[in-house]
């Protein structure tokens, strides 16, 4: 049976014309029926009639698929077979990882401090399924990229391995004997264009992805022009790129741009600003300016960062006056409420070092940290070397995967986070 044509639909759409003095019934019913038979394989572009409106088991909603692509016959075949059909669940990454153990959800979800000369250290905790690594010291060894090479064949399933440092320029950089050095971000945001930012900084990138670092904890978009080295009252000073909004916004998207084109994924820090804070949080209780004054002057880089395509943020220990009396990164109002929802981010969201002294001032060890870090949408957890390492990963897992039994943390969340971490590696379970 062919089609019918463009012009027999148009007519089979239209009301019928009845025969003027119609002898009987039956001849109303052949037109009727013709016209049917039109209908079936036309596409007409019009809404059908809501399946409320149907007989039973019929459904005659708009199909997203044109029906010259399929059987004209298909809708009268079974009505069952669509139903059932429909209500197969599409594979995602969230799908698979509801099959995955609460444990090994929790340790995707934290990145392990390294010594950059002795990564090996780590290999348990790779092997165990941690999402990351981050590497400490002053001098890469000249063979990192196949001591990394080595470490990443660990990973359960070979699913890859967020290994991250802070590159950030001046006194803030971890492997310039490596990847070459670049000078502090004020340097930078007073004397090179956003051009000249990108392309300097994308040289940098392209040796650290040689080395098989593939995440940088850059750039910083504080708002900060004070014209002082970091320090343990001031954590920004020449880490900033400015104290001008503008500049800073137009600086820390070309920085992030000159990472991701060498291949490395950009972080985003330290949300929702650090310029003018009262004292570095690694060191003890600190706060931001207000969160009504940084709206006006620390967002808009984040919120160009997030317009550009920025892939992951790292958000503050400080407290910010306005949004709560925790720090930010412990939040679910500056991360959930602010970041996630007013501002729109969907990438990864990573805490700044929870071994900060501003964090246990709070009241928190970094294992409670990390739950409640979880609880208010961050994704990964980061904590200082130093101690034994093992052991702190360990307690950290155990905290989230007990919180989740416990009621504390909804299993939901920490799927989402996980979901986050392989998001950003551009993994795909279901290939």
């Amino acid at each position: 049976m062919n089609l019918p044509s463009y012009r027999d639909c148009r007519r089979a759409t239209a009301p019928p014309r009845l025969p003027g003095r119609a002898r009987n019934a039956r001849r109303l019913s052949a037109v009727a029926a013709v016209a049917a038979m039109f209908l079936v394989g036309c596409d007409t572009g019009t809404p059908k009639a809501s399946p409320h409106s149907s007989g039973p088991g019929v459904s005659l909603a708009p199909s997203a698929t044109p029906s010259h692509s399929r059987s004209t016959f298909a809708p009268a075949l079974s009505a069952s077979s669509s139903s059932s059909s429909s209500s197969a669940t599409a594979c995602t990454n969230s799908t698979k990882l509801a099959g995955w153990s609460n444990r090994r959800l929790a340790m995707l979800t934290i990145a392990v401090p390294v010594s950059e000369t002795s990564v090996a250290d780590a290999t348990s905790e790779v092997s165990a399924g941690a999402g990351g690594v981050l590497l400490f010291g002053s001098k890469a060894p000249s063979d990192l990229g196949s001591r990394l090479t080595t470490l990443k064949s660990h990973v359960p399933g070979h699913l890859g391995l967020l290994v991250m440092t802070d590159e950030e320029g001046g006194g803030i950089q971890r492997m310039s004997n490596l990847v070459g050095s670049l000078p502090w971000p004020a340097y930078m945001g007073a004397h090179w264009t956003p051009a000249q930012i990108q392309q300097n900084v994308t040289k940098v990138a392209k040796k650290m992805a040689a080395a098989q670092v593939n995440m940088d904890l850059a750039p910083v978009v504080d708002v900060d022009g004070r014209n002082v080295a970091p320090s343990k009252t001031n954590p920004d000073g020449w880490r900033s790129f400015s104290g001008n909004t503008t500049v800073v916004s137009k600086a820390g998207v070309a920085y992030m741009n000159g990472l991701r084109a060498g291949g490395v994924i950009p972080v985003v820090k330290h949300f929702p600003g650090l310029g003018g804070s009262t004292y570095n949080s690694d060191f003890g209780p600190a706060r931001t300016l207000p969160w009504s004054t940084l709206q006006k002057v620390g967002i808009p880089p984040f919120t160009a960062a997030i317009k550009a395509g920025a892939p992951a943020i790292m958000v503050s220990n400080n407290i910010v006056p306005g949004l709560g009396t925790n720090p930010a990164s412990l939040s679910p109002t500056a991360i959930s409420s602010e970041l996630r929802g007013k501002m729109g981010f969907k990438g990864l969201v990573v805490t700044d070092s929870l071994s900060a002294k501003a964090i246990s001032a709070a009241g928190f060890s970094v294992p409670a940290a990390a739950v409640q870090a979880l609880r208010s949408g961050a994704d990964m957890v980061m904590f200082d070397l130093g101690g034994n390492v093992s052991s702190q990963t360990s307690s950290i897992a155990t905290a989230i995967t007990n919180a989740v039994t416990g009621g504390h943390l909804s299993r939901s969340r920490l799927i989402d986070a996980a979901g986050h971490v392989l998001a950003v590696r551009h993994v795909n379970l279901c290939s």
